[in-house]
């Protein structure tokens, strides 16, 4: 995709985001997965053609036309249903996408991009592209790609990411309004491989702190992640805070590598066993590059898989404190088996255990549906908003220290945050994301494009006090009335510092990238701030000292 993707736009997606969309975050939810291998099907199983055989035959003798390929999908999906939540059918059109997560990296020009008022707009450039070779600019306009007229209210984001996308080294033409003029450029490129960037940001928050915060664990995240590690700590970082919060999951492998890097040698990480497949242990090896040092893990109740693979090592070994809400509760472990027409099946073939032998999987035996319901209960029981003390299994275990952890429903956090409920406030956060704003930073960029020349990002954080100034371009979009009511959400102190902080974050994007995002936002984050302040405290050695 020729977005820094993650769920869209990336560059206007904040880090608050999912405060407010409860169902949301719920869609989706059985593609949660902590992947361990991709296989072929053929390599597993004995045919067998009865399946096969019966679509076949209602295909060539049923009375009314029937479609093939849904009555192959429906038929997957009944022996599926049954079964648990994350053992899934993934139609062809759909796994790709979710491949080029797991990998990566896919095959495009390395563009990032928006849409504003019906035009391409170019919002970012990745480093080392076939689009910055050829020299493609971020507030370039995309016109036309190859035959494609790619403007009008009729455009949509899939559109354009189909025709960006390629195999590698094929050719593909596009047609740029250079940002300095009107002037319409065509320009020959030849797709390459684009990373997909797994560690979203990598930065440090004060003198001694770093900060890496982590989307998902990709075939390449443990790489992206040892080599912010390694940065972080030349720049001084004595501690760090591991941002995991709404990161799905992924490969067991990248979550155990990157586990190794904080643990000493030969303490176990994690175990895996089914009733087809026998235990898997996952120790640390080598010497870490973070074995000594504050560590704060930050989870959230998106946080599943993987993420609780991570979290569960720093928790049971006493490593680190894990800080934030309650965890997704996903302790499965799937094989994904590649089916000769493009789809997959993702099947689960084990339990994961964290070193003091709890399983974090909540309970599904009331159904999918109320499997998939339960974030949604516990938001509207305000387990999200006070600590929440639920537990769908009280078996009892211990950490190294002989804390009490307890298996089933997630990994709960040490040190409880809750959602800051000055920001559930559906009217800031329609202002904060809407169309509106997002063009009135676009526009102040594009602008002042010459002007925003910082040197680094302390230099702009420091430095740049134009939030009123674009404030007052998004207010003259409004109508009299929608103005009226923004303006009484805003002149409510913390709803306007958030709003102001939100403007300068976003614009720092388009200067620093994601570091430039959150550098900004994270001033703001309750969670972040909560951590600092436990690891300065001697708060943080009576949590971990145990009994």
């Amino acid at each position: 995709m020729d977005v820094q993707r993650r769920d869209g736009f990336k560059v206007w997606t904040p880090l608050f985001f999912s405060l407010v969309l409860v169902l949301g975050m719920i869609i989706g939810f059985n593609l949660r997965d902590t992947i361990r291998f991709k296989r072929d099907i053929n390599t597993a199983i004995t045919r067998n053609d009865r399946l096969e055989e019966i679509i076949d035959l209602v295909n060539d003798r049923y009375v009314d036309t029937v479609n093939g390929n849904q009555l192959y999908k429906d038929a997957v999906d009944g022996i599926l249903k049954n079964l648990d939540p994350h053992t899934v059918y993934i139609p062809a059109e759909e796994l790709q996408g979710l491949n080029e997560d797991l990998d990566g990296e896919f095959s495009g020009i390395g563009i990032g991009f928006s849409i504003i008022r019906d035009t391409i707009e170019v919002t970012s450039v990745i480093e080392n592209s076939p689009a910055e070779g050829a020299g493609i600019e971020v507030g370039d306009q995309l016109v036309k790609v190859n035959d494609s007229l790619v403007a009008g209210n009729s455009i949509t984001s899939d559109r354009i990411v189909h025709l960006l996308k390629g195999k590698n080294h094929s050719p593909v033409d596009v047609f740029v309004k250079k940002s300095t003029n009107d002037i319409v450029k065509k320009i020959s490129l030849s797709r390459g491989i684009i990373p997909i960037y797994s560690v979203e940001a990598s930065l440090m928050v004060d003198d001694i702190t770093g900060y890496i915060k982590i989307n998902r664990f990709s075939a390449t995240t443990y790489d992206e992640c040892s080599a912010a590690l390694k940065k972080l700590k030349a720049k001084g970082a004595k501690q760090f805070i591991l941002d995991l919060r709404d990161n799905p999951g992924g490969y067991i492998d990248a979550a155990t590598s990157i586990a190794d890097e904080f643990l000493d040698s030969t303490k176990l990480i994690v175990y895996t066993k089914g009733t087809h497949s026998a235990r898997k242990d996952y120790k640390a090896s080598d010497k870490g590059l973070f074995e000594n040092g504050k560590l704060a893990v930050l989870v959230n109740e998106s946080s599943a898989s993987a993420s609780e693979i991570l979290a569960g090592a720093i928790q049971d070994w006493d490593r680190g404190i894990v800080i934030g809400r309650r965890t997704f509760g996903k302790g499965l472990v799937q094989e994904q088996y590649d089916l000769p027409d493009g789809a997959a099946i993702r099947l689960t073939i084990a339990k994961y255990y964290t070193p003091s032998g709890r399983c974090i999987q909540r309970s599904f035996a009331n159904g999918k549906e109320a499997y998939q319901e339960d974030y949604e209960k516990r938001f509207e029981a305000d387990a999200l908003t006070v600590e929440d003390s639920s537990a769908a299994d009280t078996s009892v275990f211990y950490t190294a220290n002989h804390r009490i952890v307890y298996s089933g429903g997630g990994i709960k956090p040490d040190v409880y945050v809750p959602y800051d409920t000055s920001f559930l406030s559906v009217a800031l956060l329609k202002m904060v994301y809407s169309e509106e704003l997002k063009t009135a930073i676009w526009d102040y960029f594009i602008r002042n494009k010459q002007k925003l020349s910082y040197k680094s990002i302390t230099d702009y954080s420091q430095s740049f006090n134009a939030q009123e100034q674009v404030a007052g371009s998004y207010l003259a979009m409004l109508s009299p009335d929608v103005k009226k009511n923004v303006l009484k959400e805003l002149s409510k102190p913390t709803n306007g510092d958030f709003f102001n902080t939100q403007i300068k974050a976003q614009l720092a994007r388009f200067l620093f990238r994601d570091n430039g995002y959150y550098s900004i936002s994270i001033k703001k984050d309750e969670v972040v701030n909560k951590a600092l302040d436990v690891m300065k405290s001697d708060r943080y050695s009576k949590l971990i000292g145990g009994k």
